[in-house]
């Protein structure tokens, strides 16, 4: 359970880095009245909750600085970043009442929860 918490898998650490793993990635445009409410539920809820999952490797929430090449989505001003062992467990995750409990007001913090981009990669 300790390990669960740490985010330690089963697997050993050489284990793990030999292991292909997925990235989710979320571009968000969040309100910019409910940014620190944002980051409090992030810190204080969402982390805590996933780091206790099966296949979890890590979460990092990002505010764009700057676009210094091309463009960047309009009105996105932060990126949620979350890496996955693989799909499968990941679709565990997102089925687990921790998360059905976590993710919800994380969302309601953005400008639209209609179609804000999400979209996953998978390391080669």
């Amino acid at each position: 359970a300790a390990a669960a918490a740490l985010g330690i898998s089963r697997l050993s650490t050489s284990a793990r880095a030999q292991t292909k793993h997925i990235r989710l990635y979320v571009e968000m445009a969040v309100d910019p009245s409910r940014e620190q409410e944002m980051i409090d539920l992030f810190h204080n809820q969402f982390v805590p909750e996933a780091v206790k999952h099966e296949g979890y490797m890590r979460v990092k929430m990002l505010k764009r600085r700057a676009v210094l090449q091309g463009s960047a989505p309009a009105g996105h001003n932060y990126r949620f970043e979350l890496e996955f062992e693989n799909e499968e467990l990941r679709q565990q995750w997102i089925a687990s009442p921790g998360h059905q409990r976590v993710w919800p007001p994380l969302e309601r913090t953005l400008a639209s929860i209609q179609d804000y981009p999400v979209t996953l990669y998978d390391e080669v």
